[in-house]
């Protein structure tokens, strides 16, 4: 098996669970997953089957979609209700209000990573710090909210929908909202509803109930996560001059892609990942079972 099948995580599962899970679903020890998501977070988590797992490291820097639920008048350790919360205070914000709030964390913003998260500073997790107490310094980074949405509001509890650049953290975005309000704000639920490109996933019990053939058939080509990258397709000389590490003129290729950008490279079937080194075909990683990389 070779490709990649989208799980729908379950809470209170980690992405590490769900690729032990799969291995033994799967029946194969080569078994990975792209974009970690929190335990009690649910949704789209791709698993990357065989030699497929080789793209992990090369995905493009897709947008991600979620839906959120958060609470006014509350703020928490770890930003959401999962951790040591304060007392809940009655709040009443027009729904007005929370729209011109949304509109100030809408495009191109900064945010200060959380204390309980994975991000390491100095070679330890900051959640490690964060259970022994300390508390050290996160440099702001920036990230891009396309689109923030308010699904529902009531004045103190609503959801929003959000797609955001990688590595955006949805806690710190809904406790910065919560402090543009006055409030305080916390994180009640969250759902990934886009990752890779990949909007629909599968049930672990779902998965769990079919057969091998079954499995099989849901499995999709590593090259759907790269479709944002431009193709070039290459005759039978051109496939064996690049298989064997030659490097191709761009510019006797179709659809040539820029300097310095990465493509998609076919010859009948996907071949890997390849770049435009100053007009250059430069192979950076194959994908074709039998070439032994």
């Amino acid at each position: 098996m070779n490709g990649v099948i989208v799980v729908d995580k379950p809470q209170e599962f980690t992405s590490f669970d769900i690729v032990a899970v799969m291995r033994g679903i799967l029946h194969t020890k080569k078994v990975g997953h792209s974009g970690t998501l929190d335990p009690m977070a649910t949704g789209i988590l791709p698993i990357f089957i065989g030699s497929a797992t080789k793209a992990i490291s090369l995905l493009p820097d897709s947008n991600k979609s979620y839906r959120a639920g958060f609470r006014l008048g509350q703020t928490s350790d770890t930003l959401d209700i999962w951790g040591s919360c304060t007392e809940p205070r009655t709040v009443n914000i027009s729904t007005e209000m929370m729209l011109q709030t949304l509109e100030q964390f809408t495009g191109d913003i900064e945010q200060i990573p959380p204390m309980y998260s994975a991000l390491k500073v100095n070679g330890q997790k900051l959640c490690d710090l964060a259970r022994k107490g300390i508390k050290v310094e996160r440099k702001p980074r920036p990230v891009t909210i396309s689109r923030l949405e308010l699904v529902a509001f009531d004045g103190a509890e609503g959801i929003i929908d959000i797609d955001c650049s990688s590595g955006t953290y949805i806690r710190t975005l809904i406790d910065d909202i919560g402090a543009a309000l006055g409030t305080g704000a916390v994180m009640t639920s969250l759902r990934r509803t886009r990752a890779c490109g990949f909007t629909e996933g599968y049930t672990l019990e779902q998965l769990k109930a079919m057969s091998p053939e079954e499995l099989q058939g849901l499995i999709k080509p590593i090259d759907e996560v790269f479709s944002e990258y431009p193709e070039i397709h290459l005759d039978e000389r051109q496939k064996t001059l690049y298989l064997n590490g030659v490097r191709l003129d761009v510019n006797r290729l179709g659809n040539a892609p820029a300097d310095g950008q990465l493509c998609r490279v076919y010859a009948g079937e996907f071949l890997g990942i390849a770049k435009n080194s100053a007009d250059e075909l430069v192979s950076v990683k194959r994908f074709t079972i039998n070439n032994g990389e």
